[in-house]
């Protein structure tokens, strides 16, 4: 009989296939962990700056104002249109019950707009307050990258429940702050470098169309990557249950201590 002829059996060792099952299972264990990981990140950066309608709300009233002062180029009418959509918006998030501080922090850009330009009569003005703001906040991200508390820290730690408990018990996670607040400041300093030199140089409208479309785009690169690099991130530590479970064995200790004993 030839090897050919002979018959074929499977010489799988069973512990070896309950190995491979096990790392499967591992695997597909990490891959769910990492899916719910990337959804809680999505779910937070979407509260914490506002998703598509926050986008909305920041772009609309200096769209108007630059359309409408193209047009006519009257200050007032513009300026008074662009603070009018803006209480709009407010008003709209107000009947809603929608949390409005976006919209919020629209109307108070848009009303320092509107103020600066009035008092100097120069419709770029309308956008210098958002302009110095937008070199201010590169600056935070910056300044308190390098003093080891990076302000993307500050503002999603509530979100994802874990405060500060990045600062020392989360290296990881501090790392991945770091990483994506230095990415905001630089995003945000380069559109200042296209900004200023424009506000210099280029008319209204002009500087008014580029911050227009420069509004979006840096935006959601700079969350993009916030996202990349928080996904990658160790967990974030819930400090909420952590108070919450220490509440219920305290709780559980002092019935404990009521009891009389046998």
């Amino acid at each position: 009989m030839t090897s050919f002829d002979k018959p074929t059996t499977d010489q799988t060792d069973p512990t070896d296939q309950d190995a491979q099952d096990s790392r499967d299972a591992r695997d597909g264990l990490g891959a769910q962990q990492d899916q719910a990981s990337k959804e809680v990140t999505e779910a937070a950066l979407f509260e914490a700056f506002g998703g598509l309608r926050g986008m909305i709300e920041t772009v609309l009233p200096g769209l108007l104002f630059v359309t409408i002062f193209t047009i006519n180029k009257d200050l007032r009418i513009s300026a008074i249109a662009a603070l009018a959509v803006s209480l709009l918006l407010v008003a709209v998030r107000l009947i809603r019950r929608d949390t409005v501080k976006h919209a919020f922090s629209g109307v108070f850009g848009v009303a320092f707009g509107v103020v600066f330009a009035m008092m100097t009569g120069n419709a770029k003005d309308f956008y210098l307050p958002g302009m110095l703001y937008t070199l201010g906040l590169a600056l935070a991200y910056i300044i308190t990258t390098i003093a080891g508390v990076p302000l993307i820290g500050l503002i999603l730690g509530p979100v994802f429940k874990e405060n500060l408990s990045w600062r020392t018990r989360n290296p990881g996670r501090k790392k991945a702050y770091a990483k994506a607040s230095w990415a905001w400041g630089l995003i945000l300093l380069g559109k200042c470098a296209i900004l200023f030199p424009l506000y210099w140089w280029a008319d209204t409208t002009q500087l008014g169309w580029v911050l227009v479309a420069l509004k979006i785009p840096p935006f959601l690169l700079a969350v993009y990557l916030t996202w990349v690099f928080l996904a990658k991130a160790p967990p974030p530590i819930d400090v909420f249950a952590e108070m919450e479970a220490e509440e219920e064995a305290e709780k559980a200790r002092k019935a404990a201590a009521r009891q009389p004993e046998a």
